[in-house]
């Protein structure tokens, strides 16, 4: 993305003003630094739409950034960036801002992107009749990204919630692509815990059958009780205390284009993501899009609900956060969303 130069009104902003009237200030104040760098871990995947959206209709140079986005292997990858310091911010799943301030590190939300995990739990077809519920997949074998990734967090979650232990499966991993639509269509997994547009692909060739969906605020209620963020714009308390201009404008550029997807039509998305992202099959995007717009967070806001409901799974499943206490605050700063 080329640089843009925009002409602001007003100073930069003085790291003492004071709390009520810094988020004008940070509107109309000159950004401390027009050059960022964002780390990202899948950026083609659903689940980071709206910063793919930001870039490519140029939300964040119309607030006067160049944001060079970097795509890692994983989203652990990007947050690794962001400690070591070589990049600003990034966009990756909330429960990381717990995670690293439960180590007293510094590390905090400041716009969310989905409000739902957006991850679906799906049995082959063949085998629909056999299973008809997650308490069905004992002594099955499940497909996930990878072990020790959301989807298979999500799918250790589900399972204890239905009276299960994650030794009660066989998990394999198989992949983010091909792989995993491969493991489902040569029968070497009985289900999978996965992502669009792997589950678009497997849905419009009449592959599975869906168990749980998190992709919809039902799905998302039935299994957590409430709603539980996914990904996230964070950084560090740091970067926002340095740049607290910089921050806002980052804020605004992925608002805009959150806006934008509350009303694009799933032709707008498809002719503005890359060709590359349609993986040679227009129509599947279209649907994998319009299967996963409700995920989409529409005020950029992680909610108490939200926070709630994401650390009684942390507390759940992860033996160092059982009896962590993380305020809300500490993970997410919403004066920049709410200034927005």
């Amino acid at each position: 993305m080329k640089r843009r130069t925009v002409l602001m009104g007003g100073g930069a902003l003085a790291l003492g003003a004071a709390a009520g009237a810094w988020p004008a200030l940070a509107q109309e104040g000159k950004p401390e630094r027009t050059d960022v760098t964002l780390g990202v871990g899948g950026k083609p995947l659903l689940y980071y739409l709206p910063l793919t959206i930001a870039e490519k209709k140029g939300f964040f140079e119309q607030q006067g950034l160049n944001v060079s986005i970097n795509d890692f292997a994983g989203g652990s990858k990007s947050l690794q960036a962001l400690v070591g310091g070589s990049v600003d911010v990034v966009t990756g799943a909330y429960e990381h801002t717990i995670r690293m301030q439960h180590k007293g590190q510094d590390v905090v939300g400041i716009c969310a992107l989905g409000r739902f995990p957006g991850i679906v739990i799906a049995v082959r077809k063949d085998l629909a009749g056999e299973v008809k519920t997650i308490a069905d997949l004992k002594g099955r074998t499940v497909g996930v990204t990878a072990p020790g990734s959301s989807t298979s967090l999500m799918l250790q979650y589900a399972l204890l919630k239905n009276g299960l232990q994650d030794t009660d499966v066989s998990m394999i991993g198989v992949g983010g692509g091909a792989g995993a639509v491969a493991a489902i269509k040569q029968g070497q997994v009985d289900a999978v815990s996965h992502l669009d547009p792997v589950i678009a692909q497997l849905q419009y060739d009449g592959d599975i059958e869906i168990l749980l969906d998190t992709r919809t605020e039902a799905g998302t209620r039935d299994l957590f009780g409430g709603p539980n963020p996914a990904a996230t714009l964070y950084t560090t308390g740091a970067f926002v205390e340095e740049n607290p201009v910089t921050t806002q404008r980052l804020v605004n550029g992925m608002m805009a284009a959150q806006k934008w997807l509350q009303t694009a039509s799933p032709d707008e998305v498809a002719d503005t993501v890359p060709e590359e992202y349609l993986l040679g099959n227009r129509d599947l995007y279209k649907q994998a899009f319009s299967n996963s717009r409700e995920m989409f967070s529409p005020d950029g806001l992680v909610s108490q609900e939200g926070y709630a409901s994401m650390m009684e799974v942390l507390k759940t499943l992860d033996p160092e956060l059982k009896n962590a206490d993380v305020a809300y605050e500490k993970t997410f700063n919403d004066k920049f969303v709410k200034a927005a």
